[in-house]
């Protein structure tokens, strides 16, 4: 069990040492029961951190962020930034640092563990409290919640408002930590990785492309999955190349024959490129956080393409994303025994 006490004294003693600039972290929402980020720069606002199982967002997204703000400041802080991190978040200030995104010297990780737990979903939550309203939610013992509603409190039974992808985590203790705060559980009793993408891949081909075409087709191009994501920090994504600079002397032919790997236009064919080619740069690189599929306007099961590509680097190269910092990517390394000849 992660007490908030410990985690609170830990982030003031950091702020009041001037150790790190900010400590990234959550506290209570303001609409709704689920926590939002918090950006913590003094020490006597360490106590409006809270940690509990409506702490859902990925923080690394903004260990991004504040990077590229560096990039434009003339004399920015660089004093490292501490940030609190389930294992999943864990796994992904990994890959930033495999990616030398940025050095290990910049970020202090303040692990907390999800134990026998891990976070809710928001739709599974509202579903099993049948019209109540939840306001608070706490662990209670090892495989329920404790839910407050206006109505008094509600017992859950954990598996029936876990997110997803917290019912198949394979990483629910940080794997990379400074410090971490909560017990480590190797069986959490819960179905083993992959398995609602098994259940996906026992269809027949026609029933996975129907399956998918059907989601493909709803897609708004909203690009919130790319904008939540901390491993889309590419400058210039290929969905919006800004490679030819238009000015007032730019001929029509000019714009005309401008390289385009993906329209705008929201129609199958050009979403279902968007999310393929998308999933093809994770790669290797998903850690599963699946914050992409839980800000979906329209609910597409992101996380089942992402999830595809992970099975294989697994199968196929050994390779998991953020279990180690000090590793290659997987682009970036190879056995004699991999697959194929190519390399070689």
């Amino acid at each position: 069990m992660v007490d908030i006490v410990n985690i609170r004294a830990h982030a003031k003693d950091l702020l009041e040492k001037g150790t790190v600039k900010m400590v990234l972290g959550y506290q209570r929402g303001t609409a709704g029961v689920l926590a939002e980020p918090a950006f913590i720069t003094d020490a006597g606002q360490a106590d409006h951190l809270v940690w509990d199982p409506t702490c859902v967002q990925n923080l690394a997204l903004y260990l991004v962020n504040e990077k590229k703000a560096q990039s434009h400041q003339r004399d920015p802080d660089t004093r490292p930034i501490a940030i609190i991190a389930k294992g999943c978040d864990s796994r992904a200030v990994a890959v930033l640092l495999q990616e030398r995104h940025f050095e290990r010297k910049d970020v202090h990780v303040i692990g907390v563990s999800c134990g026998t737990l891990g976070v809710v979903d928001k739709n599974k939550l509202s579903k099993a409290l049948n019209g109540r309203v939840a306001t608070k939610v706490e662990p209670h013992g090892t495989d329920s919640f404790k839910v407050t509603t206006a109505e008094g409190f509600v017992d859950v039974a954990a598996a029936d408002v876990l997110a997803d992808r917290c019912l198949e985590c394979a990483c629910a203790y940080p794997a990379m930590h400074d410090v971490v705060f909560g017990e480590k559980h190797e069986d959490r009793g819960y179905p083993a990785r992959f398995t609602a993408l098994g259940q996906l891949e026992a269809k027949s081909e026609d029933e996975r492309w129907a399956y998918w075409e059907g989601h493909f087709n709803r897609c708004l191009r909203c690009y919130a999955c790319r904008s939540v994501c901390p491993m889309c920090y590419c400058p210039e994504c290929v969905v919006d190349s800004i490679e030819l600079m238009v000015d007032p002397t730019t001929s029509a032919d000019e714009k005309a024959n401008r390289i385009k790997w993906i329209e705008r236009s929201a129609v199958a064919s050009e979403n279902s490129m968007y999310h393929l080619v998308r999933a093809i740069h994770l790669a290797g690189r998903c850690i599963d956080c699946a914050e992409c599929e839980r800000v979906c306007p329209v609910d597409i099961p992101i996380r089942m393409l992402n999830n595809k590509l992970e099975k294989e680097a697994k199968d196929m190269f050994g390779y998991e994303p953020g279990l180690d910092p000090e590793l290659p990517s997987l682009v970036a390394s190879f056995r004699d025994d991999d697959p194929n000849s190519f390399i070689r």
